[in-house]
């Protein structure tokens, strides 16, 4: 066995209660049909392997762009916000990004530096500026970003509306089960 089948089998068995909790400690699984236990792994390893082809698409788009994970999600917002006529400030991107507008402000002059963004004056509010989006940049994040995307819709469109209703209610609890905290010890 080659070491890359060797380390997709270990990263594998990371997800196999058996083989993580052969107790049943955390996992329950001694009510489980070999078939059904190799079903619910099957699973869990989609959503690994999703999650980590995300990220590397993520990582690849930051650094062709030389952007950090914020940096990717402002020029983001800015994009959404460019295309349904809103005009983004920096309070706006301060809340989107859950972050101070001194934080703010230095992402902007960071962004502006590096040629994605440009300031320019708010068109009501002569106090304000709003930010918008380079094209050369606007270009670069619709090849990586948007294609990736527009690839995503066209799975989920391909999905009956059933098994979507059965994906989003299985995303969505997922999703539940990280917002939860740990039992205490």
């Amino acid at each position: 066995m080659s070491s890359k089948d060797e380390a997709r089998r270990i990263s594998g068995a990371l997800i196999d209660p058996r083989v993580i909790d052969p107790r049943q400690e955390l996992v329950r699984h001694d009510n489980l049909t070999d078939d059904e236990l190799q079903q619910i792994i099957g699973v869990l390893d989609a959503v690994r392997h999703w999650r980590e082809a995300e990220q590397r698409l993520n990582l690849e788009s930051r650094t062709a762009l030389q952007l950090n994970e914020t940096d990717m999600k402002a020029l983001r917002y800015v994009i959404a916000s460019m295309n349904a006529d809103v005009a983004v400030t920096a309070g706006a991107l301060s809340e989107h990004l859950h972050v101070s507008t001194a934080s703010v402000t230095k992402l902007l002059d960071r962004l502006e530096r590096a040629g994605h963004i440009v300031r320019r004056p708010h068109p009501t509010d002569r106090r304000a500026v709003t930010v918008g989006i380079t094209p050369e940049t606007h270009q670069q994040v619709r090849r990586t970003m948007g294609m990736q995307h527009a690839r995503r819709f066209e799975v989920a469109r391909s999905l009956t509306t059933d098994e979507r209703k059965v994906v989003t209610r299985f995303l969505d609890d997922l999703t539940a089960t990280t917002l939860v905290s740990a039992p205490p010890e």
